[in-house]
């Protein structure tokens, strides 16, 4: 074979090779790293820092090649459960290769665009836990069941109360040239609170501006905490201009029961997870929220 088919070939490989596309996991904090670091097969890096620039490195070489590259995160324990699950070797390349392809793929991806990887982890850590509120408290709504009294589906009245919750509290607050910042928070028993966050901007000429996959949770986990079941609260941040104001909702039985001053400042100074004291913000105004009528 001439040297010349040599190189078409080559080239064809090149060529071809920019229609494959791929998933990457990556290990996004130090404690993942390190539980990594057990299996002798895993790359040898000094931290995960230096993990993380050359994987940087890699994500920026697939994409001046033309290749299209989704990043998920690599989750050790999961991981672990998989190996155990398919009776795989977990010191072993090919078996992380086989859990990034079968689970990490199919689980919560963002697409690389060539940004730094530390703008990139943020955002994957973000969507990946919206996700999974957005799962749990689906499932919670799922297993409510029918109201025994009048029959109907009790998670699916949550939600449309839910939906209903959120239009209200925006035409109560629209305005123009406005940001607001919505942050629901619902206890769990033994675990970590289900918090649903979602930020609306209205423009100079009073158009509203909302993520749609973001709204989904929100709504989903207020409507968990709408039913009989659960309760939670609804705390909204308003800026306008340079003035901040934060005012909130409690959540029982269906309902929104505004928060006094008192009660507004206490939830929004209060760490959800430890439930320690956090200090207030200078500039912020805490206030009394209005009347939210669901019906």
């Amino acid at each position: 074979m001439t040297d010349m088919a040599h190189h078409g070939k080559g080239r064809d490989r090149r060529l071809l090779s920019r229609e494959v596309t791929g998933t990457v996991a990556v290990l996004a904090d130090e404690r993942d790293f390190a539980a990594m670091r057990r299996y002798g097969s895993f790359p040898l890096f000094d931290d995960h820092a230096a993990y993380l620039r050359q994987m940087e490195r890699l994500l920026r070489t697939r994409t001046a090649r033309g290749t299209h590259t989704s990043v998920a995160l690599f989750d050790p324990v999961r991981y672990e459960e998989f190996c155990a699950e398919e009776r795989l070797d977990p010191d072993t390349p090919a078996s992380r290769n086989r859990y990034t392809a079968e689970v990490a793929a199919a689980g919560t991806t963002v697409a690389y665009e060539g940004e730094p990887i530390r703008r990139l982890l943020p955002r994957l850590v973000n969507e990946t836990a919206q996700q999974a509120t957005w799962e749990y408290a689906s499932d919670l709504l799922a297993r409510t069941g029918d109201c025994t009294s009048c029959g109907e589906d009790v998670g699916q009245a949550a939600f449309a109360r839910a939906t209903r919750a959120l239009r209200r509290i925006v035409e109560a607050f629209g305005g123009w040239s406005r940001h607001h910042h919505l942050v629901c928070t619902v206890p769990r028993p033994g675990g970590v609170p289900l918090v649903g966050v979602l930020d609306i901007d209205v423009d100079a000429c009073g158009t509203v501006e909302v993520g749609e996959a973001d709204a989904l949770v929100f709504c989903t986990v207020v409507a968990a905490g709408l039913t009989v079941e659960h309760s939670g609260a609804i705390v909204l941040r308003t800026l306008t201009g340079g003035a901040e104001t934060v005012c909130g909702w409690g959540m029982a039985d269906g309902a929104l029961r505004p928060l006094t001053e008192g009660e507004v400042f206490a939830a929004y100074c209060t760490d959800i997870v430890t439930g320690e004291p956090v200090p207030p913000e200078q500039g912020v105004v805490y206030r009394e929220a209005p009347e939210i009528d669901l019906e």
